[in-house]
C-alpha cells in the first residue's frame, strides 16, 4: 500500500518513496531535504504529534485538519515542508499494520528511535528487508547502533559538548560555548541524506537495499576537520581562539566607525592585497608578516595594527574597496539583515508556502528543480479515511 500523491515530476527525485518514522530534528531534517529533492515523504507521528510542534514560542497559526484554528512552534515548520503527516499508535494492531504495509512499499525509511526499539513492532532493518529487500533503511541516534552508548539517548546538546565543538568555540579566556543552532543535528541529517542517496545509487547498481547507521556523535566528530588533523600532528587539543583563524593571520573581526567586519586575507597574495588597500605598503617587506607562519607569531601586533587602519573607515565603504581589490570580507549580520541581504535575496533562499515562511535546500540545478509545493503538513492531514 502506498497512497498516491504525484509532486513536481522534474525534481530530481520525483517518484521517490520515503517513510519517515522520526522526530525533532536530525531525522526530520534529511526527510525535509529529499522531499524539497522530490520525494513523497510520508511521516508518520504518534497521536500526541511531533514533539517539535509544542517547541514555542514563537508560533505560526493556521487551520488545523479538523478545521479549527491551531498553532504550531515556528521549529516544527523549519523542517518537515513538503510532506504528508499519518497519525499511528503502534499498540493499535490495524494502525501498526498500515505502517508496516507503507514500509513495504518503501524505497527509503528514516527512523531516529533508540537501537532495538523498532523491533518489537516489527519495523526494526531486519523486518522491513524480510518483506522489501531493496528497501534504503537510515538509522539515526545519538551514538550509533553500537559502542558503550548506544542504547543512550542524544541530544545535540550533549554531542556538542562531547565531540569537542563546545571546547573550540567561544572566546580564550571565557567558558566554552555551544553553536548558535543545533549544529550535530544538522549535519548528521546532512550527512545521512547523502548516505540515502549514495546507497540508492549502490542498489541501481546490485539490486540490493541496505542498512545504513548515523550517529550524531560520528558526524560531529567528523567535522573536526584540520581541528582534528592538527591535533594528530601535534598531540595538543586546539584551544578556543574566539573569532581568530587556528592556522591563518591576519583572519578575523575588525572595527569601522560604525560597527565590525570580518576581513579573511587567508593567503600571501590577499594579505598583500589588504595593505596596499590600507596603505600600509611599508609592513610588504616586513619579515614579521611576510609569510603566514610569521604572521601567526605575530599575531597580536599585527591584529593591531590592522584594527588601527580599519577603525578610521566607514563600514560600507572598506566593504567596497574590500570587494573592488578582491579581498575577501563582510558584514556581521543579524539573522534579520542576512535574510534581506541583496545576495541571499537574489538566490531566493526565502520561500513561503501556505503563510508559512522557510528557507529551501540549497540547491540549484540547471536541468531540475526543487519540489516547493506544500507546507508542513497539519497533523494527521492526510489519514486514510
Amino acid at each position: 500500500m502506498w497512497f498516491e500523491h504525484p509532486r513536481n515530476t522534474s525534481a530530481p527525485l520525483a517518484g521517490l518513496k520515503v517513510l519517515e518514522l522520526a522526530r525533532v530534528l536530525a531525522g526530520p531534517w534529511t526527510g525535509q531535504m529529499l522531499a524539497d529533492l522530490g520525494a513523497d515523504v510520508i511521516k508518520v507521528e504518534s497521536p500526541e504529534g511531533d514533539g517539535t510542534r509544542h517547541w514555542g514560542p514563537p508560533w505560526f497559526e493556521r487551520e488545523g485538519a479538523d478545521g479549527e484554528t491551531e498553532r504550531e512552534a515556528a521549529y516544527y515548520h523549519a523542517c518537515n515542508r513538503g510532506k504528508r503527516s499519518i497519525t499511528a499508535d503502534f499498540r493499535d494492531a490495524d494502525q501498526l499494520s498500515m505502517v508496516r504495509e507503507l514500509s513495504a512499499g518503501a524505497d527509503v525509511v528514516i527512523e531516529n528511535f533508540l537501537p532495538g526499539k523498532l523491533a518489537q513492532f516489527a519495523l526494526d532493518y531486519g523486518s522491513a528487508a524480510g518483506v522489501n529487500p531493496g528497501v534504503i533503511y537510515c538509522s539515526i541516534t545519538g551514538f550509533g547502533q553500537d559502542g558503550p552508548r548506544a542504547h543512550e539517548p542524544g541530544y545535540d546538546f550533549v554531542i556538542q559538548a562531547m565531540c569537542g565543538f563546545m571546547s573550540l568555540n567561544g572566546k580564550p579566556d571565557g567558558d566554552p560555548m555551544k553553536f548558535g543552532v543545533s549544529i550535530s543535528d544538522l549535519a548528521c541529517a546532512l550527512y545521512a541524506a547523502n548516505a540515502v542517496q549514495s546507497a540508492l545509487l549502490m542498489r541501481h547498481r546490485t539490486g540490493k537495499g541496505q542498512h545504513i547507521d548515523m550517529s550524531l556523535l560520528d558526524c560531529s566528530v567528523a567535522l573536526l576537520a584540520n581541528q582534528a588533523t592538527s591535533y594528530f600532528a601535534t598531540g595538543q587539543s586546539p584551544p578556543r581562539m574566539g573569532n581568530a583563524h587556528a592556522q591563518v593571520s591576519a583572519y578575523g573581526v575588525f572595527p569601522t566607525k560604525d560597527g565590525p567586519v570580518v576581513l579573511a586575507p587567508a593567503n600571501d597574495n590577499l594579505f598583500s592585497k589588504l595593505l596596499r588597500l590600507l596603505e600600509r605598503d611599508d609592513l610588504l617587506a616586513d619579515a614579521r608578516f611576510t609569510t603566514n607562519e610569521a604572521r601567526i607569531a605575530n599575531r597580536t601586533e599585527l591584529d593591531t595594527m590592522i584594527a588601527t587602519e580599519t577603525a578610521s573607515w566607514e563600514r560600507e565603504n572598506l566593504l567596497r574597496q574590500c570587494a573592488k581589490a578582491g579581498v575577501p570580507a563582510g558584514p556581521i549580520n543579524t539573522v534579520a539583515e542576512a535574510l534581506v541581504d541583496p545576495q541571499v535575496t537574489a538566490r531566493a533562499m526565502q520561500v513561503e508556502l501556505g503563510g508559512v515562511s522557510g528557507l529551501r535546500s540549497p540547491f540549484t540545478f540547471s536541468d531540475a528543480e526543487l519540489a516547493l509545493d506544500s507546507p508542513s503538513p497539519k497533523k494527521g492531514e492526510h489519514n486514510p479515511q
